[in-house]
């Protein structure tokens, strides 16, 4: 009975692994449909359903995932896609890979927009917005591959076979990247077994993945079948150590920072799929130079690259450690950090940053200097000491009057050399003043100094000046002395005394006057008492005046040791007088022989005289017979006359006596001969080449042979 139930049982288990294995065979892994049409009817809104696939890896389907070409769509696991967001209807396809443990698989899904006919057909149908899924059947099949890189040889090596439900008659062809295109010749197909053969060793840093297209052909070349998508994935070997590529790689990090403040982060590239613990890197310190006050004074995070201090801050004080300057040997290794993994390395270098956590402090209480009077210049260096980093604001001196300079003569400057104060003066001192100055300074940085440190009574200083006596010149008072003068008063006359005081109050000095620069020569000067009086006639119309001021200088000196000169100027201011005749101008005028013509001609005058000694101008004819029936003068302006001819003359040159008369009290008058040629007006033209000829009046020529008689 026993033996009878074990026979049953072993024949339900083969009925069993037979049923399995004939459903097995039934199976084809991938996709179970290739290549999918969607019927776009409209807009596609956020979550809409669009259409579900097949997929199947004969083996259950460990770890299957989905990825779709287009971002706008989302696979569940189940193999149905939807729109995650609204999409407008210009989408033409997309593809979707599916990956397990046993399998790998692509398929192609075409969105077909609906034209007049599809929503004719759709109407009579009565099909609304439902997709329509076009199956076809599949005979080729390209189940993907994947191969180890940095295989050995000896190669070719078959890595895989493509299947078909035809059998005979047949050829296989292989075309994409790798075949016959770059890189060319890495794979190849027996193109009667469909078998994938791969010709050399690969290496997945140069390329990843293959995508290749297979299809089959009768043998007069005719497509049958495909092309079938064949994906041939490489799986990455460790092969590649860490590199750090971003060197060199620098950090600071300030003094007393507290325990755990980031210094810096240092990432290291692994060529390795980083899918695979290949790429997965690990970090450590490996060695710190130099190793005082502690040997750990920085950990770094080993997932992460972060390197942060783990000492006290009052360990990481710049002022008392050895060294500023850290270099740490960190090493970063792949697979995870295990003792397997490749490993590279580089060095950080990690400086300790000074912050203002010392106040500077005055080398002495008080500081003395000894200047002479009338002295500008540096007087004094008052020394400071500063325990932090010289090379920093924390260190970098400020110094400050903050007393005892009212007047502004002192200033003070940082040496940029030596962080000394350089007390300057820079307004000369008088010893008559005042003969001693105390001034009191203080000193800062230029860095905010810490909240817990404070500056002291020995960052202020006293600063004692003692001024000795010299001998200054004399200063003119005022300077410049103005006076107003004019131009015609006599030789001899006073113009001014001038005044000049002796600064030493506390001597008993004498001050003698003499000229320095007169440029005219109109002047002189008493060197008892400083009065300047003219030797030569004032001329407002000189080239040595401008704008009616004449400028001369003078100089004061004492009698004390060494004897001290001071310069002073006088600026006399001239008025105006009468004595400059007026002119007419200009002295030549052309006009036409037929008075019809051109008759009329412009005169001005000028004078050297300011107003109202100049204009305005009163302009006549000279005193000639008969002048006035052929010449008439009219007065245009202030300055201008219009000589107008009244009838018709010879061509020849004339001589025209015209007067003008200034407006001055009393007025002067002055006559000038105007040349005044007759020529020739034709067509708009002027020809004078004939007016050659002098012609004067008969009175005017017995007037002279009288005269010329009488001598």
């Amino acid at each position: 009975m026993e033996h009878e139930t074990q026979l049953t049982l072993a024949f339900l288990l083969v009925q069993v692994l037979l049923q399995a294995f004939a459903l097995n065979l039934d199976c084809t892994p991938g996709f179970q449909e290739k290549k999918y049409q969607v019927l776009q009817s409209s807009d596609y809104i956020k979550d809409q359903f669009i259409l579900k696939v097949h997929f199947d890896d004969c083996s259950g389907n460990e770890g299957l995932e989905f990825t779709i070409s287009n971002p706008g769509l989302r696979v569940e696991a189940d193999g149905s896609v939807f729109a995650v967001k609204g999409m407008e209807a210009t989408m033409s396809g997309f593809i979707i890979q599916a990956t397990s443990i046993h399998a790998q698989d692509s398929a192609d899904v075409q969105v077909v927009r609906e034209d007049n006919h599809s929503s004719v057909l759709k109407e009579a149908l009565k099909i609304g917005n439902i997709s329509i899924l076009h199956r076809r059947k599949r005979s080729l099949i390209a189940p993907p591959i994947s191969f180890p890189e940095n295989q050995r040889g000896p190669f070719p090596k078959v890595i895989g076979r493509i299947i078909t439900d035809r059998k005979e008659g047949i050829k296989f062809r292989l075309h994409g990247k790798g075949v016959e295109e770059e890189p060319k010749g890495v794979f190849k197909i027996n193109d009667q077994s469909g078998e994938i053969i791969v010709t050399r060793s690969l290496d997945r840093e140069d390329m990843d993945m293959y995508i290749l297209q297979v299809e089959t052909t009768d043998s007069a070349g005719k497509l049958l079948e495909g092309p079938a998508t064949l994906f041939i994935t490489i799986i990455d070997q460790n092969d590649n150590k860490p590199l750090f590529r971003e060197g060199p790689y620098e950090g600071h990090v300030l003094e007393s920072s507290p325990t755990g403040t980031t210094v810096m982060r240092m990432t290291a590239y692994d060529a390795d799929d980083p899918n695979t613990d290949n790429a997965v890197l690990r970090y450590s310190i490996t060695k710190q130079t130099p190793a005082t006050p502690s040997p750990n004074m920085f950990y770094i995070d080993p997932e992460k690259g972060d390197i942060v201090t783990v000492v006290p801050p009052s360990i990481l004080d710049r002022e008392l450690l050895e060294a500023v300057k850290y270099e740490l040997i960190v090493q970063a290794k792949d697979m995870a950090g295990s003792d397997v993994g490749l490993t590279g390395t580089a060095t950080a270098t990690i400086i300790i940053d000074d912050k203002n956590d010392h106040a500077p402090v005055f080398t002495k209480s008080m500081f003395q200097a000894t200047v002479n009077e009338g002295f500008t210049g540096i007087i004094v260096n008052l020394t400071v000491e500063d325990n932090d980093d010289p090379a920093t604001g924390a260190w970098r001196a400020v110094y400050t009057i903050i007393n005892g300079n009212p007047d502004m003569n002192f200033k003070i400057e940082t040496n940029p050399q030596n962080n000394d104060g350089m007390l300057f003066v820079d307004k000369s001192l008088d010893y008559e003043r005042s003969a001693f100055h105390t001034l009191l300074i203080k000193v800062e940085n230029e860095d905010p100094i810490m909240p817990e440190i404070s500056y002291g009574s020995s960052s202020t200083t006293t600063v004692q000046v003692t001024v000795l006596d010299a001998n200054e010149p004399p200063v003119f008072i005022p300077d410049p002395t103005i006076v107003i003068k004019p131009e015609n008063i006599p030789i001899g006359s006073v113009v001014v005394t001038l005044n000049a005081s002796d600064q030493d109050i506390l001597q008993k000095q004498t001050i003698k006057f003499a000229q320095f620069q007169d440029p005219a020569g109109w002047l002189t000067i008493n060197p008892a008492n400083g009065t300047v009086t003219t030797r030569a006639a004032l001329d407002r119309e000189s080239p040595y005046v401008h704008d009616s001021q004449y400028t001369a200088l003078f100089l004061a000196t004492d009698n004390g040791v060494p004897v001290a000169t001071g310069t002073g100027t006088l600026i006399i201011s001239m008025l105006d007088v009468n004595d400059n005749p007026p002119s007419v101008f200009p002295t030549t005028a052309k006009f036409c022989e037929d008075s019809k013509d051109l008759n009329v001609a412009i005169l001005g005058a000028t004078d050297k005289d300011l107003h109202p000694n100049a204009d305005p101008f009163k302009f006549q004819l000279g005193k000639q017979p008969g002048i006035e029936k052929t010449w008439k003068v009219t007065q245009v302006n202030s300055t201008h006359a219009q000589l107008r001819l009244l009838h018709t003359l010879k061509r020849a040159n004339y001589i025209l006596p015209i007067v003008v008369t200034d407006g001055g009290k009393p007025p002067l008058t002055n006559t000038t001969d105007v040349l005044v040629q007759i020529c020739s007006c034709k067509k708009n033209k002027m020809d004078c080449s004939t007016a050659n000829s002098l012609h004067i009046s008969i009175t005017l020529l017995l007037a002279s042979i009288i005269t010329l008689f009488c001598l």
